[in-house]
């Protein structure tokens, strides 16, 4: 079905199969697997209904065990499913675990689709022997779509950085369109790199690699009971291990999981369920960068401004209304909005602003929003699309 590749880092392999979950043959399980047990760092959901695959993979994360494989489905979340949703994460685990000969706690299984219905186990193990025998250095395409639900596109992003000398490559794969929101942006994202480094600069990179991409991107203000971001290095590229935050390749490390973290991150609003248009939102001078980001991820939630960019219409007095309720200081004589550079609110001062120029400029398809508080040097920049017909289309008949 899809004869596109992707090769992985070096030490990875991934499959993606179509395990009759989804209708008409998409593929709908994938798996990631890396020959070396893999450094690993990452993040769940805050939301306290969490599915049983999110809370299976935060004790696995707080016990900072080294992952192998990732098993992922599609289309059933395995949420409010009970003691037995539990038992079907540590079967499709087992399962695995004997498939690839591997010790069971190195193994994830992540679940995304629809809430409260139990796994097709029969169906998961079917997934798992079709899985295991279709492994692929040249997978990475197959399993990024087998993740993917009410997605209309695959998110791939590589980089390859020279450390030390040797060449060590990054890929990312995610999934996300709709229940997009900072706390722990349904999302799943797989971070994958042959970099050697130390376990804990790694967990810190990856969360600030988070901080600064999917906690600053919302859809709906919906935060899902599955999101989940994982970071793996398995070591296979053979460089120089990092092993102090004074390395003097660090910063490149750093670089190349940030830029893949932010252009998945911006993909995931580009493909956001039912969305026209995409939306960067910058603050500028607030008072603190919380501050700053709480001011544009209230601008970026308000459905007001969400509807008055999908209809295009000039009613930019909704920003600023934001803003005011957001909790953030604000000013307003102080205050300055731009709308693509084009200055409609100057504080105090009269703007002349022509409503047919604001019109066009809020009817492209890519619009940036400035708001320049003049408080402090708190900046921030989020990312979030318009709300319209189909956002309410694709969410109304979900299940059916």
């Amino acid at each position: 079905m899809h004869k596109r590749t992707v090769q992985l880092p070096k030490g990875f392999s991934a499959a993606g199969v179509h395990a009759g979950l989804k209708k008409n043959g998409k593929l709908d399980m994938a798996l990631l697997f890396s020959s070396f047990p893999a450094a690993t760092a990452g993040m769940v959901t805050t939301n306290r209904v969490k599915a049983a695959p999110a809370r299976h993979t935060e004790q696995r994360l707080n016990e900072k065990q080294p992952i192998q494989a990732i098993l992922i489905n599609a289309s059933n979340a395995n949420c409010l499913t009970g003691t037995r949703g539990m038992q079907d994460v540590l079967s499709g685990v087992q399962w695995v675990s004997q498939q690839l000969g591997i010790p069971s706690k190195s193994i994830l299984f992540h679940s995304t689709g629809v809430i409260g219905v139990p796994l097709p186990m029969k169906q998961i193990f079917q997934g798992i022997k079709l899985l295991t025998t279709s492994l692929s250095p040249a997978g990475g395409f197959a399993a990024a779509h087998a993740i993917l639900t009410t997605d209309q596109k695959a998110k791939i992003q590589s980089k390859v950085v020279n450390i030390h000398g040797t060449q060590v490559k990054f890929l990312g794969i995610a999934k996300g369109s709709g229940m997009i929101h900072p706390a722990m942006a349904t999302m799943l994202v797989y971070l994958m790199t042959d970099l050697n480094i130390q376990q804990a600069l790694w967990r810190q990179i990856i969360h600030e690699a988070i901080e600064k991409s999917f906690h600053c991107i919302t859809v709906d203000g919906d935060t899902s009971t599955n999101d989940t971001v994982i970071g793996l290095a398995n070591g296979a590229s053979g460089n120089t291990r990092i092993v102090s935050s004074k390395d003097s390749d660090l910063f490149k490390v750093r670089s190349a999981v940030e830029n893949i973290c932010l252009e998945l991150a911006r993909d995931i609003i580009r493909d956001a369920e039912g969305a026209t248009k995409f939306i960067t939102i910058k603050i500028q001078k607030a008072k603190t960068p919380a501050q700053a980001r709480q001011a544009g991820m209230a601008v970026a939630q308000s459905l007001l401004v969400k509807t008055t960019l999908f209809g295009g219409d000039p009613n930019w007095g909704r920003i600023l209304a934001a803003v005011g309720y957001s909790g953030a200081d604000i000013q307003e004589m102080q205050t300055k909005v731009r709308i693509e550079k084009y200055l409609v609110f100057n504080g105090g001062k009269p703007v002349r602003w022509e409503r047919e120029k604001l019109r066009k400029l809020f009817s492209k398809k890519e619009i940036t929003i400035e708001i320049q508080l003049n408080l402090g040097v708190g900046q921030a920049e989020i990312y979030t699309c318009d709300l319209g017909t189909n956002y309410i289309e694709i969410n109304g008949r979900y299940t059916t």
